[in-house]
């Protein structure tokens, strides 16, 4: 249990500081980020071009992509279970340690495997969860394509900063 608590102090510490590098390397400093900062909500698809499917590295997209805000929407995106396609869904964890061991005993599914069709499932990040970041995962194979797959990733949404 110790091993597993560390784990994931060392993952969020890990986020801290990419959220921090990425900040500064978007050019905000203490002088221009009131400035440079865009108070309207953002949409990200998640995984970029490459959309929410097997294989693509979710952790490191979301650290890529952060800092995240309130009101910002998470777009997903998959194609619907086909012949040639596997099934894909979108859901929550209740909490990290779940996350980090692909535990699906407490799972809330938010989007089907058909919803990521077309525009995709749209999740809007609520200033209601504000007190705890949210674990986005793909349930679908008892938790093959978390585990294997690496379709997870955590946010922690921010409060946007108000322009001067």
């Amino acid at each position: 249990m110790g091993f597993r608590f560390a784990q994931g102090l060392v993952l969020l510490q890990a986020i801290a500081c990419v959220v921090e590098v990425s900040l500064a390397n978007k050019g905000w400093d203490s002088h221009t980020y009131p400035y440079n900062h865009s108070s309207a909500p953002k949409r990200f698809t998640v995984g970029g071009s490459q959309h929410w499917q097997f294989g693509v590295n979710y952790t490191d997209w979301s650290l890529k992509n952060a800092p995240f805000y309130f009101n910002d929407t998470l777009v997903f995106k998959y194609d619907p279970p086909s012949n040639t396609t596997f099934p894909h869904s979108v859901s929550l964890l209740p909490n990290l340690r779940s996350f980090l061991n692909c535990d699906l005993k407490k799972l809330k599914l938010i989007a089907n495997q058909t919803q990521g069709g077309g525009n995709g499932f749209e999740f809007v990040l609520k200033k209601k969860n504000k007190k705890k970041p949210y674990y986005f995962v793909c349930g679908e194979r008892n938790g093959f394509h978390c585990k294997v797959g690496i379709m997870k990733f955590a946010v922690a949404p921010l409060l946007r900063p108000r322009p001067f």
